[in-house]
């Protein structure tokens, strides 16, 4: 094993038997203050000092993200997880048991997020002119403190998307679906329910386990570090995406300055030049416009493509096909990322800001990644063409607690809107009614 490896492996040793809760805390408290520290610094810079700040900043960000304080949290969540569930499985038969155990996990900012979306929900519908004004905000004037969330937003690793801070109408579907959802409640309820149901399924294990010599105290402790540390998970994405936010901002400041010297048309022209060739203009004001209009063309013809479910770093396109041996004919094979089975109406969705779901809709659609789950609280389970287990959507839904199948092949082609469908989330299939 290389020096590399071994630089976590071994304090995530030392973490997992520590088993305490308050490193994970301390850990985001950490990041957060180098977060706010480099935001800080970035806003007093300009010109080419500006682009090396943000080149040398990078790379204490990758430093940071794949730092052995990140990845002995990552490495302890995932390996109890998978223990728990192949133990469980072995000893007793329970599939996919980690999925329950991980409901309302503390530490986890996807879902804080979606839950924190509930409690506007929830406090909006006892205002009706609120309500009403949501149907005619606007981005200007819509929701002015956006701050802890306000940098992310669908296809976030994109710098060029617009953030919510810069949309936030975008967030009006999510909400009300949470206002029309008769059985939604605050979001300190539904974590609550969560917990509650987290906990009576350890108790339940722990009692069957009482006949298996020591796997009942082994199977406690996993638990316990199970969720103290899963819902580090989602963190260091939203670090990294906080600081995209920051070079952004500074990004867009040198783009105004164009736009006044008539270098370039509209500030977004930035977007499609690379980083050194936008560093170049801003250091001559010159600038060859046929590029960003090629660019731009290129553009749209690419956003017709449609991109391979799995390729590898060399570019190399995998392609192969699911052994369904185990599911009933005619059901949509895929990779069951959260336990459960549950019947709803299909709602198949493309974008996030049309997504209005009505009480029982089962969300269908392409991929998500952490800007979706904010809609997961009013869905009863989840269809994607694209995932994995420890996707974000994926963790989010065991989080939640709701029925999730990744992975299905033109789902979103093959399930049509409004049909009435079946999530196995344990065995991984879907099936239409």
């Amino acid at each position: 094993m290389d020096t590399g490896a071994l630089s976590w492996i071994i304090p995530a040793i030392k973490i997992y038997r520590r088993n305490d809760i308050s490193t994970v805390e301390g850990l985001i408290r950490h990041n957060e203050e180098l977060i706010r520290d480099m935001a800080q610094r970035i806003e007093r810079l300009s010109g080419d000092e500006l682009f090396e700040f943000i080149l040398q900043d990078t790379k204490e960000l990758k430093s940071v993200l794949t730092g052995p304080r990140n990845m002995r949290m990552m490495v302890v969540g995932g390996f109890v997880s998978t223990w728990i569930n192949k133990k469980m499985e072995k000893w007793l038969g329970e599939k996919g048991a980690a999925d329950i155990l991980s409901k309302s996990v503390p530490n986890n900012i996807t879902s804080e997020m979606g839950l924190a979306l509930m409690d506007v929900a929830y406090v909006a519908k006892q205002y009706p002119k609120v309500v009403e004004y949501f149907a005619h905000a606007h981005n200007e004037t819509f929701f002015e403190d956006l701050e802890k969330y306000g940098m992310r937003c669908p296809g976030e690793i994109d710098i060029t998307k617009p953030r919510w801070s810069e949309k936030p109408t975008a967030l009006i579907p999510i909400i009300l679906s949470n206002i029309n959802n008769p059985s939604a409640g605050s979001g300190s309820e539904k974590f609550e329910q969560g917990r509650l149901e987290a906990q009576h399924k350890e108790r339940e294990l722990i009692s069957r386990l009482e006949q298996l010599p020591g796997g009942r105290r082994k199977a406690k402790k996993m638990i316990s570090v199970l969720r103290n540390f899963i819902g580090f998970r989602e963190y260091p994405k939203y670090s990294f995406i906080k600081r995209f936010q920051a070079y952004k901002n500074a990004l867009l400041r040198e783009a105004d300055v164009l736009v006044q010297k008539g270098i370039i048309r509209e500030k977004e022209d930035i977007y499609y030049l690379y980083f050194e060739e936008l560093r170049e203009v801003v250091r001559t004001n010159r600038i060859d416009y046929s590029i960003i209009t090629k660019r731009k063309e290129e553009y749209r013809d690419y956003e017709k493509l449609t991109p391979p479910r799995l390729m590898t770093s060399d570019g190399e396109v995998i392609s192969g096909e699911y052994i369904s041996g185990h599911i009933p004919k005619g059901a949509l094979a895929g990779v069951a990322v959260s336990s459960g089975v549950v019947e709803g109406r299909a709602k198949v969705v493309s974008r996030l800001e049309d997504a209005i779901i009505e009480d029982g809709d089962i969300l269908v659609t392409v991929f998500t990644d952490p800007s979706w789950t904010s809609l997961f609280v009013s869905v009863r389970g989840l269809v994607t063409e694209v995932g994995g287990r420890m996707t974000h959507g994926a963790v989010i839904t065991r989080e939640y607690g709701i029925p999730g199948v990744v992975g299905v092949k033109n789902a979103t082609k093959l399930i049509k809107d409004g049909q009435r469908i079946r999530v196995n989330g344990t065995e991984g299939y879907v099936e239409i009614l």
